[in-house]
């Protein structure tokens, strides 16, 4: 059973109409996600993460639970759900406060809490940064911090948009190496890219949008209507 499945579902965002006919996610999956700039990655993302709702009509079932846009289900949905912004903002205080702020939300404490914390510093390398002001580290140890942030979350779903952008090579490719361990963790991963050569370093599915429209997904199932946006 798919984690996520999408059918017959547009997003408007000004002029611009994403359209997915059909889009299946599967647990434990890692997913590149990638077209020209304006295609509709973030919007996808943005619709994935439950953040934007869909025109009416079409259907949306996460972790075998159809999607309402209510408020209380909509809160218990996206606590399985995880997205990393290009580019993450991290809360003033030290790294071990910022990695707290959302396991608080949850109601995490003590033993527990701080065992959330350390496993998430280490699996991302960041054992020493614990007490690190947050405000004063480089663009790539910001980016591995809201990285350990969102994990120490333990989401079904982690969305990363353009996670690699504006890195040097060899901060890309440590990064590379530890995504494509991730779905062995019980993690579903869908990776938004600009670089072309990334979906095949990084293995998986493709996800290619162009015009707001799936191109031949790998390994997913698309209907061959194309009806225009608006019609449906």
């Amino acid at each position: 059973m798919a984690l996520y499945e999408l059918n017959h579902i547009e997003l408007r965002r000004g002029t611009f109409c994403l359209h997915i006919e059909q889009l299946l996610l599967e647990a434990d999956r890692l997913y590149t996600l990638h077209g020209e700039n304006g295609s509709g990655k973030s919007s996808l993302l943005q619709l994935l993460a439950l953040l934007m709702p869909p025109r009416r009509g079409g259907s949306m079932r996460f972790a075998g639970q159809g999607v309402a846009w209510q408020a209380r289900t909509l809160h218990r949905l996206r606590q399985q759900i995880t997205l990393l912004e290009q580019n993450p903002l991290l809360l003033f205080g030290t790294v071990e406060e910022n990695l707290a702020f959302g396991l608080k939300l949850r109601r995490l404490q003590g033993r527990q809490l701080a065992q959330r914390i350390d496993q998430a510093l280490e699996i991302t390398g960041l054992q020493g940064f614990k007490q690190r002001p947050a405000r004063e580290l480089s663009g790539g140890e910001t980016r591995r911090v809201a990285l350990a942030r969102a994990l120490a979350l333990k989401p079904k779903l982690l969305l990363l948009d353009e996670p690699t952008a504006n890195l040097d090579a060899g901060q890309v490719e440590a990064l590379e190496r530890f995504l494509v361990t991730l779905p062995g963790q019980g993690i579903c991963l869908v990776v938004a890219t600009h670089d072309p050569a990334q979906p095949k370093r990084l293995g998986g599915e493709q996800i290619h949008l162009r015009g707001g429209r799936l191109q031949q997904p790998k390994g997913q199932q698309q209907s061959a209507e194309q009806a225009r946006c608006g019609n449906a």
